[in-house]
């Protein structure tokens, strides 16, 4: 099941690639009767297969010759060749793969590719590439200029947005409500708590959304949680409830023990806070 999966990969981050996993298997059993598509245009169709794994697929399991250009091969060409400019724009990124398509031999596909990740992965690494022992160092425009440390030029870098929220720890006894996020977003489809803005009262939504009768305790201090594009803010809430309807668990919410709501598919920061609560 998702759930398992997805608790098994809670804390490492990229839960979109958990997820598109899980989805490019359906797709291969529900759209191509089980069998692996074999040319990297259909495979692009697949979910979370873009143009470079398309064509290394295609490449090193059905022997194809395909252009291939991750981030290894990218920082490899733009050393070699001296491409400057940030290589995730659409023009840079046009050019490199111009470059890549230019180089692909005719023979020995597999090996070439195979090598190019690996002097990538390797040997012209981001930081600390090791020039002396690169088979292309006499070759190398960045080497040759004394640039390599500059290259692939950095993105540009932004101010990071900070943002706020209000997670409710809305306790029965030994149980916490968890709330099933959705499957997009920032953790798409792990549990975690009732979230309410600012400027909202943390009784009332438990009240008009659960039906719950709480009482408030103080705030517990803030958590801040870092992601690429933003910083969040946690306050967490604590409520007690004071009634509880006698139902059954409502759609995407569940009431599970403290000891077992750390082990369920959990956003990092809110593992640690049913941990200090446990």
């Amino acid at each position: 099941p998702q759930d398992d999966v997805l608790a098994l990969w809670s804390g490492l981050g990229y839960y979109s690639r958990a997820r598109n996993l899980h989805r490019c298997a359906q797709a291969v059993v529900d759209t191509h009767g089980g069998e692996f598509p074999r040319s990297a245009q259909v495979l692009q169709t697949l979910p979370g297969i873009g143009r470079s794994t398309a064509a290394a697929i295609a490449s090193f399991a059905f022997n194809q010759n395909q252009t291939i250009l991750d981030g290894n091969v990218k920082r490899v060409l733009a050393r070699h060749y001296l491409i400057e400019g940030w290589t995730g724009t659409p023009k840079i990124e046009k050019q490199l793969w111009t470059l890549a398509e230019s180089l692909v031999p005719e023979q020995d596909m597999v090996a070439y590719t195979q090598g190019l990740m690996d002097l990538g992965a390797t040997i012209c690494t981001r930081s600390k590439p090791k020039c002396t022992e690169c088979p292309l160092v006499k070759t190398c425009k960045a080497y040759a200029q004394n640039l390599v440390k500059k290259l692939p030029t950095p993105k540009p870098k932004k101010a990071i947005p900070q943002k706020e929220t209000i997670m409710l720890l809305i306790q029965h006894g030994k149980e916490i409500l968890l709330e099933k996020r959705p499957s997009t977003g920032i953790w798409g489809g792990l549990w975690s708590f009732p979230e309410i803005g600012q400027q909202e009262i943390a009784t009332q939504v438990a009240l008009s959304r659960f039906g719950l009768n709480t009482e408030a305790e103080e705030p517990l201090p803030s958590i801040q949680h870092v992601f690429t594009h933003f910083k969040l803010e946690i306050t967490p809430q604590p409520l007690h409830v004071v009634s509880k309807p006698l139902q059954a668990n409502m759609p995407n919410l569940i009431w599970l023990p403290i000891e077992d709501a750390i082990g369920a598919a959990l956003p990092t920061p809110v593992r640690n806070i049913l941990l200090n609560l446990g």
